[in-house]
């Protein structure tokens, strides 16, 4: 070997640059964790300023439902337009439609003209712009770090995500009682944010063939197609289906039977930033986790937890205790995730990532939004106890079906080498 040849061999070995260090993600995980702390500080504060100025309830729900109609409505045909334009300018237009959109709601509020409608338009947008800027930052992501950090950053963005959920719910509403407008003007001004950070965020560019845009029907069924031929892929996705279904359902059903019980509203706070709160520590152990365990160990057992401690509910009276729970269930979902997210990114073609992710958030936005209801029918049909061991009773199911399940037994480990 000469020696040209062993500088060549000693810089392939040589290590990445940290995750801290990389200027790319470090201003996309930034910037998202500024926008997300907005997204949740006026979730919390829409329902109420729906109230505020109508008073009906129904109201609150077109609105918020609005929100998760046009998130499910754009995911397919968003994924499969993330695959076919520039995914950093998709970004960047996401964020400048929900800076206008928000601003025009706070200076309507601001000036006595807050409607409904309008409200309704608002949350439309605010969905839509989500369904495109998911799968654009997913289908980013391989570009922005090396293969073998891309589990940590996965994993560091689910921690982003429970951080900025957990802040902003708990500004959302201590800023409405400030003024009605204030929170949306914080979401307009984190949205800014990263707005400036992903215009210095270099994305390599891609090469891509222009169609037109009658296909784009075609292209989307290719990326299901995609998904369905891929056997772990399809389970997997079935299997977070089923399970946001019924965890979804048991959540709201605990609420309910801790209301029920007499817990105080303000240890029901409590319970669900205990949620997120498992939720960051789990994305934080999350990279060990996926390094350690065999990947079916680390997709079963975030299913176990939950088939364990679910039925605790039904014997726990205090919201501490509850919260606790509601911490556990959650602190092996970032590993799971991480093992699947990495491993279905490695696995998919660049110029099919968008309509993957488009495709998964379809898949489980959907079961989050029917998994209330279901807990609403349930509570109504039985009594809370008997609804939360019906909840359990569906995980539990599902916690059989992905322990047997021979795909899952073999889930390859996720190798360190280039994206196919």
């Amino acid at each position: 070997m000469t020696t040209e040849q062993t500088e060549v061999s000693t810089q392939d070995r040589k290590a990445p640059v940290p995750l801290s260090r990389n200027r790319n993600y470090t201003l996309l995980w930034v910037g998202q964790a500024c926008a997300e702390i907005g997204f949740s500080a006026s979730m919390i504060a829409f329902p109420l300023l729906v109230l505020a100025l109508t008073g009906s309830a129904a109201a609150s729900g077109v609105v918020m439902a609005a929100d998760a109609v046009a998130q499910l409505a754009v995911g397919l045909p968003g994924g499969a337009l993330v695959d076919r334009w520039d995914r950093k300018r998709i970004m960047l237009v996401c964020e400048a439609a929900q800076v206008v959109s928000i601003g025009s709601l706070v200076v309507a509020v601001v000036l006595g003209m807050g409607t409904v409608p309008h409200m309704v338009a608002v949350a439309v947008v605010m969905g839509a712009g989500r369904a495109m800027f998911e799968p654009a930052e997913d289908a980013a992501l391989p570009a922005l770090v090396p293969d073998e950090q891309l589990a940590t950053a996965v994993s560091m963005n689910a921690a982003r995500s429970s951080i900025g959920q957990m802040v902003g719910n708990a500004l959302g509403g201590a800023l409405f009682t400030i003024a009605r407008w204030v929170p949306f003007l914080m979401d307009v001004i984190t949205h800014l944010i990263s707005f400036v950070a992903l215009a210095f965020i270099r994305v390599p560019k891609r090469a891509r063939e222009a169609t037109p845009i009658k296909h784009l029907g075609r292209e989307m069924t290719d990326g299901m197609r995609w998904v369905w031929r891929h056997r772990e892929i399809r389970v997997t996705a079935f299997c977070a289906l089923a399970l946001n279904l019924f965890f979804s359902a048991y959540y709201l059903v605990v609420i309910v039977l801790a209301d029920k019980g007499g817990v105080p509203a303000a240890q029901i706070g409590v319970m669900a930033a205990m949620l997120g709160v498992g939720g960051i520590v789990g994305s934080l152990i999350a990279p060990y986790l996926h390094r350690v365990l065999p990947p079916h160990v680390s997709i079963a057992g975030v299913f176990w937890a939950l088939t364990i401690l679910a039925p605790v509910a039904v014997f726990a009276r205090n919201g501490f205790v509850l919260g606790a729970l509601f911490a556990g269930m959650a602190l092996l979902a970032p590993t799971a995730n991480t093992t699947i997210t990495t491993h279905q990114l490695l696995l998919t073609p660049d110029d099919l990532r968008g309509r993957l992710s488009g495709v998964m958030s379809v898949v489980v936005g959907g079961a989050a939004a029917l998994g209330p209801a279901l807990g609403g029918l349930l509570v109504e049909a039985v009594s809370p106890s008997t609804a939360v061991l019906v909840s359990a009773a569906g995980m539990a199911a599902v916690t059989v079906l992905v322990t047997i399940n021979p795909t899952l037994r073999r889930y390859p480990k996720n190798r360190e080498e280039p994206t196919p």
